[in-house]
């Protein structure tokens, strides 16, 4: 396949016919929905029919789907289609209660793995490249989501798994690896293992760097570019959507198209559950238009966003939400004032001599709540006092006027903070 289209009549589909697909979708996601014990129950509960679906604006007339609600009907409340059409089941990695559980029928597979597939051309790869995978496979989507959609694309695909930076970076260089999935904290930790190992990223035919799985700042997706010399790209998607590919940036890297045939996407205001307008941070709300197993409607992401007003100029005509600034359960109050560990981040990404990994920890002493920064150095020696000193009030000023309050600062030794292969932890909150 040859232009800058995985599919141009999709991706540059005029507005008002975009609209009308989406009218049609929904209906049909509608009549599959009412099959399913709990939206059997609850659209019907509000008089929701497909026929009496207009427009895409009568989706503010449907209830809003929690969180709560996959695990209160787990694990198949929510399948509207035939068991027996099933082929695949994933689950998020719950850490109290039941897991959240999307079950996939061949449709839904191959039209998630056809949209990863269109995400990946939009940035360049083509089916003479060799595509690495560092996510986690199994019931994490991560995994089988990008491995499907390269193969679908035609990649050479490399499953290599999350983890062991030696026998990856051992794959980039033998086998060729030109684009490469990884959460943004890997990233940094492999570019690292590179330096360790005195290769030079720039050696290899690497080009092309999914991220995404974890919030960022453009300071570290800019720090990630030039630690491994590729052009790095933000993606969004979450389990209960499918997975990977839901939005995705194209060449311009200015917000990520999220891809209006398959979901409709609302911003609200989380408190009043309104919608706000093009240009506003509120909370994702999302609707799936293209599974026949198990249609999620109205699921509130708890991810704060907005929608980038305007037509992006690459030409594609599916509205794009800026990168995620934090999570309306990431937020934590601390002495009356709301603070996202992204806050955090940006401040920190701006000091030379600072690593990758910090740390947030919440504590109570005596009657009042502090807030801790731990921070790992990067190659500076921990005991050039003054140097260190005069950087850790340059960091808590520069926190004081991002968040409005002054946390305590802590320089600690590259490598002394833990670290994970999956999602890094950023906030410890040991308050009473």
């Amino acid at each position: 396949m040859d232009g800058e289209y995985w599919q141009p009549e999709i991706e540059t589909m005029p507005r008002n016919e975009l609209r009308q697909l989406q009218v049609d979708k929904l209906r049909r996601t509608v009549e599959i929905a009412l099959r399913s014990p709990f939206y059997g129950r609850r659209l019907r509960e509000h008089g929701i029919t497909p026929e009496a679906i207009k427009s895409v604006d009568d989706i503010r007339r449907f209830p809003f789907t929690t969180k709560q609600d996959l695990r209160d009907n787990y694990p198949f409340g929510l399948v509207g289609g035939d068991m027996k059409d099933a082929i695949r089941i994933h689950s998020s990695s719950g850490t109290t209660g039941h897991p959240t559980v999307v079950v996939y029928s061949r449709h839904d597979i191959d039209s998630w793995a056809n949209m990863v597939a269109r995400n990946m051309y939009m940035v360049g790869c083509r089916n003479t490249d060799v595509f690495q995978n560092s996510s986690g496979y199994g019931m994490f989507t991560g995994g089988l989501g990008f491995q499907y959609g390269a193969e679908r694309l035609g990649a050479t695909t490399v499953p290599a798994a999350a983890g062991n930076s030696k026998r990856q970076i051992m794959f980039i260089r033998d086998f060729g690896t030109t684009c490469l999935h990884a959460i943004p904290s890997y990233a940094v930790r492999l570019a690292e293992v590179f330096r360790e190992e005195g290769i030079d990223p720039r050696s290899t035919k690497l080009r092309t760097l999914f991220i995404g799985a974890e919030p960022h700042t453009e300071e570290q997706r800019r720090r990630i570019e030039q630690l491994l010399g590729v052009k790095a790209y933000n993606s969004f998607g979450m389990t209960e959507m499918n997975g990977p590919g839901v939005a995705f940036e194209c060449k311009r890297q200015d917000g990520m198209h999220l891809w209006e045939d398959n979901y409709i996407v609302e911003i609200v205001d989380p408190d009043t559950l309104e919608p706000v307008p093009d240009g506003e941070y509120g909370e994702m709300v999302l609707t799936t238009l293209d599974r026949t197993m198990m249609p999620i409607i109205r699921y509130r992401t708890r991810d704060l966003t907005r929608i980038i007003p305007g037509q992006c100029s690459c030409g594609r005509t599916h509205r794009r939400i800026d990168r995620i600034k934090g999570r309306t359960d990431d937020m934590f109050i601390i002495k009356g004032v709301n603070v996202f560990p992204m806050q955090v981040e940006k401040i920190l990404a701006q000091y030379p001599g600072l690593g990758s990994n910090y740390l947030i920890v919440l504590e109570t002493v005596g009657d009042a709540d502090l807030m801790t920064v731990e921070v790992e150095l990067d190659d500076m020696q921990t005991d050039v006092f003054p140097e260190l000193q005069n950087m850790t009030r340059n960091i808590q000023r520069a926190l004081k006027d991002e968040i409005l309050l002054t946390p305590k600062v802590r320089l600690v030794k590259k490598g002394s903070l833990p670290t994970s292969d999956g999602k890094a932890v950023r906030v410890k909150d040991l308050r009473r």
